[in-house]
């Protein structure tokens, strides 16, 4: 009896949950389930597009040839050197206007009346039929002349001159965008040398956050004293403010080096990592002295500049020692229109146009320009002597080259000498690191020797990049002082 009764409640408990199953089964067809689970499945990619359109955007992330044309298309500085030298590009192209004439026109109209009474002061002189008159006259008259003032063989000189003016305007704007290309190249390796250095930094402080809490965790466990966490916290805490200060003078730099591109400064932007490459052979010196003489762009720069005063000066002397020549030619022309009234007889008349030309032709030579004590003369000597000047400017600038070539040699060679040995430097400040931190953890050497250990590895790096850096640098200085296009040394 408790068998059968046990199995009839078996077979109700099935059919019960058979009940339950299809109960369930509907509910969740007749509320939209497949639809809402594929729904679901459809927002969930949704869901991850618009949080990704929500992301901040990525960083920009600028190139150095990038930094340079940008630099060069938007610098104020070039901007302002640019309208002059197209202002100095007008006036040449424009230079021929000086041998055109000054042409001027003008009529005149005058009308004049004379009334009976003027004429009564007179009339015992005057026939009777003259007594009485009154009298109305209207002139007519035109002008016009074409004139040639100063007409004088140094204004085909002058012609020259300002020529030359726009050339030498040429190499001062190219100076002006190599030495602007030049600065942001060495601003732009300096920015990643200070970046570097935060990141060596950042690692130096995450190592004495885990050296802090290794010797925290000896200290809990009784194997190590509580002077060890100390040294660990006040070294985690000596690298804050250096990091501060790295930071903050990161992000001036980075500010100061947008505002010379032309981008907003509060745009934020990374810099795309070189190869900080000492792998140079410095060719000949003279060689690189020869080039200088040349291709400098301040030498360059001179050289125009006294070149076009030597036109300068050819003008001048044209102007004081030959003579002038004024030409002019000139037509007038009138009529008058008269009306007189006399005894109640009232005649007019038109007198016929009269034209009249004038031909003028003018030699002037003052002799007091040829004479070097005068006001016109010593002009001249003034001028001979700024030549003078600009010529030793010339030589000392070529002189000064020299030393400077000579200098960035020694210093190139010195900066590669030293990367080498940092190099060394570095390796063997790593190793010792590692030997200091495995003994610290068997227990036979202190916090204290690790700490100095990981230090003398961070000056070690932050030594090297400061010599690869100053490399090319002064491997951009070097370019600059023989006028070859910044890389091509390094190319080779």
């Amino acid at each position: 009896m408790f068998y059968r009764c046990k199995k009839n409640n078996k077979k109700m408990g099935r059919t019960a949950n058979l009940i339950t199953l299809f109960i369930a089964a509907a509910l969740f067809v007749c509320s939209g389930g497949p639809v809402a689970a594929q729904e679901a499945q459809e927002a969930q990619p949704a869901a991850a597009g618009g949080q990704a359109a929500d992301a901040p955007p990525a960083k920009k992330v600028i190139s150095v040839e990038e930094a340079v044309r940008l630099g060069v298309a938007n610098n104020l500085s070039l901007e302002s050197s640019r309208i002059t030298m197209q202002t100095k590009k007008r006036t040449s192209d424009l230079a021929w206007n000086q041998f055109l004439p000054a042409v001027g026109f003008s009529g005149s109209v005058n009308s004049n009346f004379i009334p009976a009474e003027s004429s009564t002061l007179s009339w015992n002189t005057l026939p009777p039929s003259q007594i009485d008159v009154k009298t109305n006259s209207l002139q007519l008259g035109f002008q016009g002349q074409i004139a040639w003032q100063g007409l004088n063989i140094a204004l085909f000189e002058g012609l020259r001159k300002l020529k030359l003016d726009y050339q030498a305007g040429l190499v001062t704007y190219d100076k002006a965008q190599i030495q602007l290309e030049r600065d942001i190249r060495k601003a732009y390796y300096n920015i990643l040398l200070v970046q570097e250095q935060i990141e060596l930094l950042r690692q130096s402080y995450n190592n004495a956050q885990r050296q802090e809490d290794s010797a925290r965790a000896n200290y809990r466990g009784g194997l190590a004293p509580e002077l060890y966490v100390m040294q660990a916290q006040v070294q985690r805490e000596n690298l804050r403010p250096q990091m501060d200060q790295a930071e903050t003078g990161l992000r001036l730099s980075k500010a100061s080096f947008a505002m010379n591109l032309g981008i907003p400064f509060e745009d934020d932007f990374d810099l795309e990592p070189v190869n900080l490459s000492t792998e140079f052979i410095p060719p000949d010196v003279q060689e690189m002295i020869r080039q200088a003489a040349n291709n400098k762009p301040d030498i360059n720069e001179l050289k125009s500049q006294l070149v076009a005063m030597h036109s300068a000066r050819t003008a001048l002397k044209f102007q004081l020692w030959t003579p002038s020549i004024n030409l002019s030619y000139g037509l007038n022309t009138g009529s008058a229109f008269t009306k007189a009234q006399a005894g109640g007889t009232t005649t007019e008349s038109w007198s016929d146009p009269a034209v009249r030309d004038t031909f003028n032709l003018t030699l002037s030579w003052t002799l007091n320009n040829i004479l070097p004590f005068t006001t016109q003369g010593t002009n001249l000597v003034d001028l001979d002597a700024n030549i003078r000047a600009m010529n030793i400017g010339l030589a000392q600038a070529i002189r000064g080259s020299e030393i400077e070539i000579y200098n960035t040699m020694a210093s190139l060679e010195q900066a590669r000498v030293s990367a080498e040995a940092g190099r060394f430097t570095v390796e063997l400040a790593e190793r010792s690191y590692r030997l200091t931190t495995e003994a610290y953890q068997a227990g036979l050497q202190t916090l204290l020797e690790v700490q100095n250990a990981e230090l003398q590895l961070r000056q070690a790096r932050i030594g090297l990049l400061q010599q690869q850096v100053n490399f090319l640098t002064g491997l951009i200085d070097l370019e600059y002082s023989i006028g070859a296009p910044f890389g091509a040394l390094l190319n080779q």
